[in-house]
């Protein structure tokens, strides 16, 4: 087997580089034993992004109260396809507290909107646990 092949997990057939899934069976194919390449953390992210979710300009779909909160939201946003980025005030700015905007592409705006969505009428309230 030649250094760029990989090979088919399931018919362990090999295949070059360039090839995303096995012309066999159709599983995806994976780097042999051992010759895994190391992937970055922004790499990992890049790879959940669905490009119909990142053209067009920023719009605001959501706003947090603090940065965890933000992030919490983004990382829905981003289990989703859906890229985002943050925007804090400048005013009284503290990294850790001031609200945050969530912004999207255009084209993600609807997907973003629905994947925040709350499910529950909003006319009622949750449950009181002391009751």
């Amino acid at each position: 087997m030649d250094t760029g092949a990989i090979v088919c997990p399931t018919c362990a057939r090999p295949h070059p580089a360039s090839e995303r899934f096995c012309e066999h069976c159709g599983m995806p194919l994976v780097n042999p034993e051992g010759d895994e390449p190391a992937v970055s953390e922004r790499q990992q992210t890049a790879r959940k992004i669905k490009p119909e979710y990142a053209e067009g300009e920023l719009v605001k779909v959501a706003r947090a109260r603090d940065l965890a909160q933000a992030e919490f939201i983004a990382g829905l946003l981003l289990e989703e396809g859906i890229p985002s980025l943050l925007r804090a005030s400048i005013a009284g700015y503290s990294p850790m507290v001031d609200p945050r905007d969530i912004l999207v592409p255009q084209s993600g705006a609807q997907a973003a909107s629905e994947a925040l969505a709350w499910g529950g009428d909003a006319d009622t309230e949750p449950d009181d646990p002391a009751d």
